[in-house]
């Protein structure tokens, strides 16, 4: 019996053939993300504000309690979203409804602090949730998110995501509002409305620990992010000048909360 020496026929594989099956791979995790675009990002996250049944409140109740007790646990969440789904922006908007319901109720304690009708009330309402907190956020998470991505980042090869910094400002919009939209109001007729200096001290001083744990709370946000360095500039120039606006307006006999009352309400009618 002959055996054959001669090596098996190879397989003549065409250039069209490696091409097709070349295309047929599917492409690379870093291809994926990066073609993953903001826009359709914003899309899937808008589409779900319809879906209430997919949303996990709980879970969005649980973040807002540690934003005002542990909010580096609020962070850790974050960063752990970046690993399983590539992402530090939220991809649920059950934070932002129960927001806007928060928003909702305490407009509803201003409209009776401040004598307002239905119609007033609406018009407050919309002001409060779609100007100073929606509007103001954009341009609050558009500017930090330039200068984060433009003169913090030390990894140039990746930048921080703008869901993502806006996602911070609503973190660090809630403790304020709980301060000056729930608590403050239970004191603004009997102490915080008169022409006192102890009057002009609790009303300045809600104004203080609001904006010190936007700005606290703002600065944890930026500094979880691995990416970036010198995140302290956030605390080392924005606490300073929140002093210096606080020393500034009790000398100077300014009661801030019943300035803003005033134009809330002036604002409305």
């Amino acid at each position: 019996m002959k055996y054959s020496t001669s090596p098996p026929p190879s397989r003549c594989i065409s250039p069209m053939t490696s091409r097709r099956s070349s295309t047929m791979l599917p492409p690379p995790v870093t291809c994926r993300q990066d073609c993953f675009g903001a826009a359709t990002k914003c899309y899937k996250y808008l589409r779900k504000l319809l879906k209430f049944e997919q949303m996990d409140f709980e879970f969005a109740a649980w973040q807002m309690v540690y934003l005002f007790t542990s909010p580096q646990k609020v962070y850790r969440n974050f960063q752990s979203r970046k690993q399983t789904k590539s992402q530090f922006a939220r991809d649920d908007p059950a934070f932002l409804v129960l927001l806007a319901g928060c928003l909702f109720v305490s407009s509803i304690g201003f409209a009776i602090l401040l004598g307002l009708s239905f119609l007033h009330f609406i018009k407050f309402l919309l002001y409060v949730v779609f100007v100073d907190c929606i509007t103001a956020g954009i341009i609050v998470a558009s500017v930090l998110w330039f200068v984060a991505n433009k003169y913090l980042r030390r990894d140039k090869t990746q930048d921080v995501e703008w869901g993502y910094a806006f996602d911070i400002h609503l973190n660090a919009f809630f403790p304020p509002l709980m301060i000056l939209h729930f608590i403050q109001l239970f004191l603004y007729k009997g102490v915080i409305s008169h022409d006192y200096f102890f009057s002009r001290l609790v009303g300045n001083t809600f104004w203080l620990v609001a904006i010190g744990y936007y700005i606290y709370i703002t600065f944890l946000g930026y500094a979880s992010v691995e990416i970036l360095h010198k995140t302290h500039v956030i605390l080392q120039t924005a606490i300073p000048a929140a002093m210096v606006m606080y020393i500034v307006t009790l000398a100077a006999g300014i009661n801030i909360s019943q300035q803003l009352m005033e134009f809330y309400h002036d604002r409305v009618i």
